[in-house]
């Protein structure tokens, strides 16, 4: 009787045992894993995190949440997910979500992606489930003047983003489209601190904000004049020759007083530059590239 007792329990210990087995093998059989390698991340801070994302059968399923440190470092580059999913998966997609995000779905702001070719996939902004665009039309015009405080004050103070070749003010600015989640920034570095001139989607229309101008009306391009609120370590009126001109790409929202890693305008104001003179701005399209293997 005790030897029945003694084998029932064995018989019932090792059927759990490979029953367990076999469970731990399907769960390790359903999940596969993936590599990313992307370069020219920015730190989000604690209030926003990547996510990745694969699209099936035109779903996205999520791959999972990382953040980027300072030195540009992710702090995870592989992830696991179900393997059916990522075998089937046909383009990868890169987010910028809130965190915490209680919302299932991916946000608006897409600013990687790449199509699956085999094993692995190329990312870049330019893919259409990203920006769009490699941005190599942008162009950019630049003026100094002060139009908010009247004629002949303190002209070296203010920038806009406008063309004066024709004697009239025209657009300044050839730059593409931007789909949802994304708006441009017009910035001037002053003295190494970088000043919003205000966000714009479109280039033929004043910017959202005139937090430093006078009470006179601007042009209707974006721009701003550097008369009062100076921020901290400024004081204003200025003279902003020598500083740089900035049209940043940035993501919608953003808290970020600083321009995002997108910057496909960049011109630096000469030192000895006159008001009411077109100056150009040039191309800087170092973006964010990189892989994901499967």
């Amino acid at each position: 009787m005790t030897k029945g007792i003694f084998y029932m329990i064995a018989l019932v210990f090792t059927m759990g045992v490979f029953s367990s087995c076999s469970e731990d093998e399907t769960n390790e059989t359903n999940n596969a894993s993936f590599d990313l390698n992307i370069s020219g991340l920015e730190d989000l801070g604690s209030d926003y995190a990547y996510e990745g994302w694969v699209i099936v059968d035109g779903a996205p399923v999520s791959t999972g949440l990382f953040d980027v440190d300072t030195d540009g470092h992710l702090s995870q580059t592989s992830f696991s997910i179900d393997a059916d999913a990522l075998q089937d998966a046909t383009t990868f997609v890169l987010t910028i979500e809130p965190s915490p995000d209680n919302d299932p779905a991916p946000s608006d702001v897409h600013i990687l992606a790449g199509d699956f070719s085999g094993s692995n996939a190329s990312l870049t902004v330019s893919h259409p489930a990203a920006l769009n665009n490699d941005f190599t039309s942008s162009e950019g015009t630049y003026i100094l003047a002060t139009p908010t405080n009247g004629a002949d004050n303190n002209e070296n103070s203010g920038i806009w983003f406008l063309d004066l070749s024709t004697g009239v003010p025209t657009v300044g600015l050839d730059l593409p489209i931007l789909p949802a989640g994304w708006a441009y920034e017009g910035w001037t570095v002053i003295d190494g601190i970088p000043v919003s001139t205000g966000t714009f989607t479109d280039v033929m229309m004043a910017d959202d904000d005139a937090s430093f101008s006078g009470n006179d009306p601007g042009p209707p391009y974006p721009g701003e004049d550097f008369l009062m609120n100076a921020p901290a370590g400024l004081s204003f009126p200025t003279d902003i020759a020598g500083g740089t001109a900035v049209i940043s790409i940035e993501p919608v929202p953003d808290n970020s007083t600083a321009p995002f890693t997108l910057k496909p305008l960049v011109g630096q104001i000469p030192a000895n530059a006159l008001d009411h003179t077109n100056y150009d701005m040039g191309q800087n399209l170092a973006f964010p590239t990189g892989s994901v293997s499967r």
